[in-house]
């Protein structure tokens, strides 16, 4: 006899105008009433599947979706929420703006009443609130509630100053905070971001006062934001809280009828539910109101803020607040978002905590988010048992432009988790650290067994630690704390801050106590710093074989570290390492290939040499080792590439240990440059410098226009393209 095919599942329908209690798809309901629905089949008991079908369309929420154990699938089956054949369901927190009105060059509208937005987006584009210029600590001082400056930065003679913020960036950190009052040359800022914003709080890493806003790193204010006077550029507005208005300038060839401001936080939470699959959804425009309040933004890493006017001493991180998410999911048990759609974002992604398990965000898209893509698990070493973070998963996913309001936001983060797997993903275009895993730094209270088992395999990264968004000491791949069993492996990294100012953009990044992490086969190339770094002699016994890169920069310090069969210093990926490359991420994607480097195998001088800085220090293939004159006027550093060659570009990179700058290129063909192309390169030389160049040379020389040392920790002269 043959067996009884099973049964197919029990569907309902939801559309954004359903009304009937039906939940058919002639007469389909709203997504509340679908909800009702499925509990009450669930509660009957379950033989077969069960589906909810949204309809196209976009379902304004004004409160989250919420679903719990009552809304879970057992005995075998699962509870589906998932977009209707060829359909594009979006569940949006998004208000609509209407009425525009002009004035002069620009357009003016009326805000809702309970809406209070931080960002805007025109046609699906993002519209960028007014900021003005950057503000040197020489001007803006810090104080203990503020900074002084009013003057001289043009706030004191703002008519609405307080609806401005002041944006700062020091090393990792970003911090946003409201202007409170300005008083004469002083600015006072909202409490208690300000005072969380500055050391002395004990709620903080124990160095950490080295990177607040009161700081010797403090290098000043960034820009100011959200200013009526600072409204100069098309595609900028301002929001006035006093008379709830939004102030737009607008692009040339505007369409105004599609402009939202978000206004709901999280559109989806589900609580303590399992057997629960999320399919072919789109979340648009969630907010995140906690920047816009007192609290503002005082960010300790990743994303994460430190909040509150008072909260217990610690050292470890454990008490910092995650960024508001359009997906949260708490204590859930396989859960899966699949094949999901975030853009135009106000916050985060997905947030996986609270003791979820066994879950996964996978085949999703991530772009255009103020803050990072997806947060799994926790910042507590040693939770009870039921709110660990085990065995989730991160796969297959594209985030691109992440981090684009709070720029020291990751793409991907966990906490305490065990038996993690991020795998496959594609991470493009990001401020600050690609993928992070770990917490608690070097803290024995931080010590979990919870952390171990994770994997970090086959993803793509490229363009992370953007340089113009001012942030630093990361990686494309960043990890903290003891981890046995996890391994890093089979990742392409291309342009981890690259063309940055400073040497600490890394490839992979095992910071802190990081311990007991394989690193194996990964191809690392174009990195601002080093392929590999693990700089503290506490982090222990941590291996990187078989990777491919293209510098000779490593740092595995600690006690059992080991390097063993790696290729670097590489002027050509082999066919090995573009195979790797190729199959990392979401989808096979391109690979760039090196460019050989002339200089290489070339001979190097130097006008005369600071100590043991030797001219051959800038061409050993590593961009650690440092290069160095002495002060005198007209110093240099030279090559010979042994003979004449086609030269079409020049990189310089910056030693970071001190400023180069304002220097010129010359090409010659003889070595008294008596006829030379000379290409000037003002300002600061950079990790690297890139110098287009069109001449035929042998000897190329960095000088200085007046007096000063020249510092290099690399040059590379590259063949002019004969195609």
């Amino acid at each position: 006899m043959t067996p009884a095919a099973a049964p197919g599942p029990k569907v309902y329908h939801a559309a954004p105008d359903g009304r009937s209690a039906a939940c058919s798809r002639p007469n389909p309901c709203s997504l509340e009433t679908a909800r009702d629905k499925v509990r009450q089949a669930v509660a009957g008991g379950m033989d077969r599947d069960v589906e909810v079908r949204l309809a196209g369309g976009r379902y304004a929420l004004t409160e989250p979706l919420v679903l719990d154990e009552r809304d879970s699938g057992f005995e075998g089956h699962t509870v589906t929420w998932t977009a209707a054949p060829g359909a594009r369901p979006i569940l949006t927190g998004g208000v609509p703006i209407t009425g525009w009105r002009r004035q002069g060059r620009f357009q003016v509208a009326s805000v809702p009443e309970g809406v209070e937005p931080r960002q805007l987006f025109v046609g699906g584009a993002r519209a960028t609130r007014a900021r003005g210029a950057s503000c040197p600590a020489s001007v803006c001082d810090a104080t203990t509630t503020g900074m002084t400056g009013a003057v001289a930065s043009g706030v004191a003679g703002w008519q609405d100053a307080p609806e401005a913020e002041a944006v700062i960036k020091v090393r990792w950190r970003n911090y946003r905070c409201r202007i409170d009052r300005v008083d004469g040359d002083v600015i006072s800022f909202a409490q208690p971001c300000w005072t969380n914003s500055a050391s002395g709080t004990g709620r903080t890493g124990p160095a950490w006062d080295t990177t607040t806003v009161d700081s010797s790193r403090y290098s000043g204010v960034a820009f100011f934001e959200n200013a009526r006077e600072l409204l100069d550029e098309p595609g900028e507005f301002v929001y006035d809280r006093t008379d709830r208005t939004i102030t737009y300038l607008p692009r040339a060839g505007e369409n105004l009828a599609d402009a939202v401001v978000p206004s709901t936080e999280t559109l989806l939470r589900i609580d303590g539910a399992s057997r629960v699959k999320i399919a072919g959804l789109g979340f648009q425009h969630a907010a995140y109101h906690q920047p816009g309040t007192d609290e503002g933004y005082a960010g300790t890493q990743a994303g994460l803020t430190l909040t509150g006017a008072t909260g217990p001493e610690d050292h470890a991180g454990r008490y910092y607040t995650k960024p508001a998410a359009a997906v949260v999911v708490n204590g859930g048990s396989d859960v899966t978002i699949t094949g999901a759609a975030f853009a135009h974002l106000g916050g985060a992604g997905v947030i996986l905590q609270a003791g979820t398990r066994d879950s996964a965000v996978t085949g999703s898209t991530f772009t255009d988010l103020s803050s990072g893509a997806v947060y799994v698990g926790d910042t507590e070493p040693n939770p009870p048992a039921e709110l660990r973070g085990e065995r989730n998963t991160v796969a297959r996913n594209t985030i691109t432009l992440a981090g684009r309001e709070f720029t020291d936001a990751v793409g991907i983060w966990a906490g305490y988790e065990t038996g993690l797997r991020v795998d496959h993903n594609t991470l493009e275009r990001l401020p600050y650290s690609g993928i992070s895993v770990g917490w608690g730094w070097n803290q024995p209270v931080a010590q979990s067994p919870g952390m171990r088992d994770n994997q970090v395999t086959n993803n793509r990264i490229v363009d992370a630690m953007m340089v113009a968004d001012q942030q630093h000491d990361g990686g494309a791949i960043y990890t903290q704390g003891p981890q046995p069993g996890t391994v890093i492996s089979g990742n392409y990294v291309n342009r981890s801050a690259y063309g940055n100012t400073e040497r600490d953009g890394n490839g992979v990044y095992l910071d802190e106590q990081s311990s007991h992490i394989r690193v194996e086969g990964n191809v690392i190339t174009r990195v601002g710093y080093k392929w590999i770094s693990n700089w503290a002699g506490y982090g222990i016994e941590n291996l990187a074989t078989g990777n491919w890169t293209d510098t000779t920069a490593p740092a595995l310090s600690g006690r059992g570290s080991q390097q063993v069969d790696n290729f670097t210093a590489l002027e050509l990926l082999p066919e090995a390492a573009l195979r790797v490359a190729a199959a990392a991420g979401a989808r096979p994607g391109e690979v760039e290939q090196l460019v050989p480097d002339l200089a290489r195998t070339g001979s190097a001088t130097q006008s005369a040499t600071e100590g043991t800085a030797s001219a051959a220090n800038a061409i050993d293939g590593s961009t650690v080792t440092d290069s160095r004159t002495t002060s005198a006027a007209g110093s240099w550093w030279q090559v010979d590439l042994g003979e004449v060659r086609a030269i079409g570009a020049v990189e310089l990179w910056n030693d970071a240990s001190m400023t180069t700058a304002d220097v010129q290129v010359l090409v010659s063909r003889t070595p008294d440059f008596a006829e030379a192309t000379v290409l000037p390169l003002p300002g600061k030389v950079l990790r690297p410098s890139p110098v287009t160049v069109d001449a035929e040379g042998r000897y190329v020389r960095i000088q200085r226009t007046g007096t000063g040392r020249i510092g290099l920790a690399g040059v590379a002269v590259h063949e002019r393209d004969r195609t």
